[in-house]
């Protein structure tokens, strides 16, 4: 039999399924648009994706729940309180969908002047609140005031400081006046943090019972532990969501979690041990979800704090680390090597800075020598919580790091609290990003000098300007470069070592199914508990 059907090389395609580089669904609609999805599905062995219904409980494994963790969306900082606003109890005004455009979701239009200075939401109607309040203008005012007040605490905080003014022009339209320009404010309107949430004056929330008007009502919470949630009736996307109820269970220990799949216990597991991929491919009743994202491993190095406070030191590092080999051994391919730069090749206007970074000890040594130094010794700070095999790569820099004479001590951190005892507390440490789907995003939520997060305590007033500015742009040109000179300085300057562009790889069960995957977060960008069904 011939392997090439209509120009598309199916032998070539099914070898890249098994080895799971190729997902099914991406598998399926390739063959399906060669006219040749049913051959395909033969030989491949698998039936046509079965069509969505309601019904089931989902139980799921999280990684990087933490005792700390709160219902308060201003806290939300781990992977697994992440999931509470896209797809559980919350629901803001747009979303992301998995072409990484934005969407109304509360909202059922957005609008703005000719200047990208006035932007108008109108809310859908007979939206209700789980408890059967109506969503009002009010509420969505109150939400982002308490986001964005003096004395908030919000990590949305530095990223809405454009807004100048938000209003209720009347029960379903809200009136944002920004302070300048912003071509990308409903991308910001997507941000986890952001569901809404009714309101308990201009700029209060109650969010202590976790009433929101998510796809489920929240009905119990224990930090650390679990949170599980019964479908919301009133929810306003006919048909979704699927299951009846959903449990969210904190699973840090990736053995623990890989067990508990194979074992039935949950249905779905978040970052897989990517050394146990061949096992679990092994098993006829699991799937796996290998989805190239924004994602990217990182460690941070605080630009303020000796011996960082050096650019030449931050280089010397940067040329200490030997990106391949940690792609290679901790990531067995489910990665691309990075180059000092956190917007993801798949995302508009990114750059390839030069020149790169990769492994090089003597011009390590010649920029040691730069700072004045013969040889360097630091800690650096490393949990799997901030991603699987975070330690192993820790671990691996420290051992070519020593090539360069750099020690580096790994300092092993407890998981639970991580990112609240370790991430921009110590010095230098492992960390993730998830990315986000514009530059401007990733750029003012992690980089501005005023950022809530910016976590390598970087200032570059030439990047703070071009931030302002790059966002009114109208025009496209200008605004590439503009953009481009950005990824560049955080290249050059920054104090953060973007390693690899890490995949989103989970397993579940084949007893549940799923359309098209989000790339710009985990777990279907956020919206597992939304959009997936039991077969």
């Amino acid at each position: 039999m011939a392997s090439r059907n209509n120009g598309i090389d199916l032998q070539t395609m099914i070898s890249a399924v098994r080895e799971g580089t190729l997902g099914r669904r991406d598998f399926m609609r390739l063959a399906a648009g060669a006219g040749i999805a049913a051959l395909a599905t033969g030989l491949l062995g698998f039936p046509a994706i079965a069509e969505p219904k309601r019904g089931g409980s989902f139980r799921m494994g999280i990684a990087d729940g933490s005792s700390n963790d709160s219902l308060d969306p201003a806290t939300w900082t781990s992977p697994y309180a992440s999931m509470f606003g896209p797809s559980f109890f919350g629901a803001g005004l747009t979303e992301i969908d998995h072409n990484n455009s934005v969407q109304p979701n509360l909202a059922e239009s957005f609008e703005s002047d000719a200047s990208a200075t006035k932007w108008m939401f109108k809310l859908r109607e007979k939206l209700v609140f789980h408890d059967g309040r109506p969503v009002r203008a009010a509420d969505v005012v109150a939400t982002y005031n308490y986001h964005r007040g003096e004395n908030s605490k919000s990590a949305a905080k530095s990223a809405l400081a454009v807004i100048a003014n938000v209003s209720a022009q009347d029960e379903r339209t809200v009136v944002f006046e920004l302070k300048s320009p912003y071509v990308d404010f409903p991308f910001l309107t997507s941000d986890y943090h952001l569901g809404i949430f009714p309101a308990k004056g201009d700029d209060q929330i109650e969010w202590e019972k976790g009433i929101g008007a998510g796809p489920y009502k929240l009905e119990s919470f224990q930090p650390g532990v679990v949170a599980k949630g019964v479908r919301n009736p009133d929810y306003h996307k006919p048909g979704l969501p699927y299951f009846d109820d959903v449990t969210l269970l904190v699973m840090n220990d990736v053995t623990a979690r890989t067990s508990a799949l194979l074992s039935g216990e949950i249905h779905y597991m978040s970052r897989c041990d990517l050394k146990t991929l061949p096992m679990l491919r092994s098993n006829p009743n699991i799937e796996i979800d290998n989805v190239v994202g924004f994602s990217h491993w990182i460690s941070l190095m605080n630009t303020q704090v000796a011996p960082f406070n050096d650019l030449n030191v931050r280089l010397a590092i940067k040329h200490a680390i030997n990106r391949e080999e940690i792609v290679e051994k901790v990531a067995f391919g489910a990665a691309t090597v990075a180059n000092d730069n956190p917007i993801a090749p798949t995302i508009k206007y990114a750059i390839d800075p030069a020149p790169k970074h990769g492994f090089d000890p003597e011009k390590a040594r010649h920029y040691l020598k730069q700072a004045g130094l013969d040889s360097l010794t630091v800690d650096l700070s490393a949990s799997d919580a901030a991603f699987n095999g975070a330690v192993d790569v820790a671990l691996l820099i420290s051992a070519r790091a020593a090539e360069a004479g750099i020690t580096v001590n790994v300092v092993r951190e407890a998981a639970d609290g991580y990112w609240d005892n370790v991430w921009m507390k110590k010095p230098w440490c492992m960390s993730t990003w998830g990315g986000r789907p514009t530059c401007d995003l990733m750029f003012e939520t992690a980089y501005a000098s005023h950022s809530s997060w910016n976590d390598t305590n970087w200032h570059n007033a030439r990047f703070d300007e071009l931030l302002l500015a790059a966002r009114g742009e109208l025009d496209e040109e200008k605004r590439a470069a503009m953009y481009a000179e950005m990824q560049q300085l955080i290249h050059d300057d920054g104090g953060a070592n973007v390693i690899a562009f890490s995949n989103h790889v989970a397993a579940h069960s084949k007893a549940v199914a799923h359309g098209e995957l989000n790339s710009n977060f985990e777990m279907d960008g956020n919206r597992i508990l939304e959009r997936w069904w039991f077969v």
